[in-house]
């Protein structure tokens, strides 16, 4: 990858063990709360339980996951207290984060402050969105520098939730919206406005407009005239999505965010681009007291996630998003996205509290898009049928077991059924054994309700050569 193979043997010659060092000079973690095998990169979430559901060969049998069962992607879903972080984020994140240090690996970790997710010393940049001692700000385009670029992805992020969930649907007309505004400024001031300035352009205040405008006239860029002329053109009409846009960006413009998101180069913000290094990132979003504001920068990161790491030069580096709470960062954008990070040599992990989390035309896609699914115990009903029907059935021996009554027709067998009669109790029958292959669902929604005891998930797992497992019940962190 990021190492000739001569200098990788001059290295390993002079230095030994201590070759080609992670940037931050730091060879392991703080602590570790799992059990790794750093030589596969594979981290144990658990046991197959030794139970009649799960396949013979699985019983009893460890269980762990690496880059080539999460490349496929991971989607978890359980209720509060179900486990999903500290028995399925926290140790993926680990294991990526030990992976990182080996070179191998680049991993952002997003979730609410202190929820689980290790300390600080364990990442390399932390961006504690809120916070005014975080010592990084994230990058509210993403480090680009193309300006349709920065508006789809601005775009997916402000109002990737509202676009119809339908085949079809999606925020190009947002993107146009926000092109038409990107476009001029960035001709004009070189950079990207901030949220403020953004704001005021979305609102449509005269005053920015009208320098803008004076700016571009004087610097004879008559193409992005014509933007900006357009954009006023719609300014209040009917069905115009500016004014939502508008009111999607004054989430961020908050006195609590008025250090982040800054475009004039003073701060240290940091960008998806830098995945091509073995970095460890993580992502504290505001969730108390912003919680919509939380939602959107999720959407963000996600959809900056997703085009840096189709445009990376050197994917030698497995690179990997985990969400502690992925509830409101699923659109239809984000289900197209997932199916794509395969062939990029990365992935994601996903958590929710419920599928009702997500429109219910996306909930199918999701599960379908996804190659590793787990649900945990404590899950809804109806949270269970859509695992069932991704699940989908297989083939059963059923055996029918039939007693019926021998009725005897000459006078000699009719006075030794009498016989039998006042010896058994009961009337002479015939047992008749009828065995037939019938189809039925891997895992029920009741069962999926019901029988998953506590402290247990039933998980299916799909690598990326297409390998894959039925869906096990697993005892997770033994």
């Amino acid at each position: 990858g990021r190492h000739t193979l001569a200098a990788f043997a001059a290295a390993v010659t002079k230095d030994g063990a201590a070759a080609c060092p992670h940037p931050s000079g730091t060879r392991d973690l703080p602590a570790r709360a799992a059990r790794h095998d750093l030589a596969t990169a594979q981290v144990r979430i658990g046991t197959a339980a030794d139970d009649a559901r799960n396949p013979y060969a699985y019983r009893g049998v460890g269980l762990a996951l690496g880059p080539d069962l999460i490349g496929t992607s991971l989607l978890a879903v359980g209720p509060p207290g179900a486990g999903k972080t500290g028995s399925v984020v926290w140790p993926l994140a680990e294991s990526l984060c030990l992976g990182a240090l080996a070179g191998r690996a680049a991993v952002v970790v997003v979730g609410a402050a202190g929820a689980g997710l290790g300390s600080h010393d364990t990442y390399d940049v932390v961006v504690s969105v809120g916070q005014p001692d975080s010592v990084y700000d994230l990058d509210l385009y993403g480090g680009s520098k193309d300006p349709d670029e920065a508006a789809a992805v601005l775009a997916e992020a402000l109002v990737g939730d509202l676009a119809d969930p339908h085949p079809g649907g999606d925020s190009r007309r947002s993107t146009t919206v926000l092109g038409q505004l990107l476009g001029p400024y960035f001709t004009v001031h070189g950079r990207f406005p901030s949220v403020p300035e953004l704001r005021q352009l979305l609102d449509g205040t005269p005053a920015a407009l009208g320098a803008l405008r004076t700016a571009l006239t004087a610097a004879g860029h008559d193409a992005m005239l014509r933007e900006l002329d357009a954009r006023e053109r719609q300014l209040g009409h009917p069905g115009d999505v500016g004014a939502v846009l508008a009111d999607r960006i004054a989430l961020l413009d908050r006195p609590a965010f008025a250090s982040f998101f800054d475009t004039s180069g003073t701060t240290r913000p940091f960008s998806l681009r830098a995945l091509d290094h073995p970095v460890r990132v993580r992502i504290d979003l505001p969730e108390r007291g912003h919680a919509d504001a939380s939602r959107i920068l999720a959407r963000l990161v996600l959809a900056q996630f997703m085009t840096s790491v189709a445009v990376r030069e050197d994917r030698s580096l497995f690179a990997c998003l985990v969400f502690d709470d992925a509830t409101g960062v699923v659109t239809p954008q984000a289900v197209r996205g997932l199916q794509r990070l395969r062939s990029a040599n990365a992935g994601a992990v996903l958590t929710l509290r419920t599928l009702d989390d997500v429109p219910r035309p996306l909930r199918g896609p999701l599960l379908g898009s996804v190659g590793c699914r787990m649900a945990l115990s404590g899950l809804t009903p109806w949270d269970g049928q859509d695992f069932a029907e991704v699940w989908g059935k297989e083939w059963t021996e059923a055996r029918d077991v039939t007693d019926r009554q021998i009725i005897a027709e000459t006078p000699a067998g009719k006075a030794l059924h009498a016989v039998r009669r006042v010896i058994t109790g009961r009337a002479p029958t015939a047992r008749a054994v009828t065995v037939r292959q019938v189809e039925r669902e891997r895992w029920s929604a009741s069962d999926l309700a019901h029988a998953v005891p506590p402290g247990h998930a039933v998980l299916s797992l799909t690598t990326v050569r297409g390998e894959h497992a039925p869906p096990l019940l697993v005892e997770l962190r033994t």
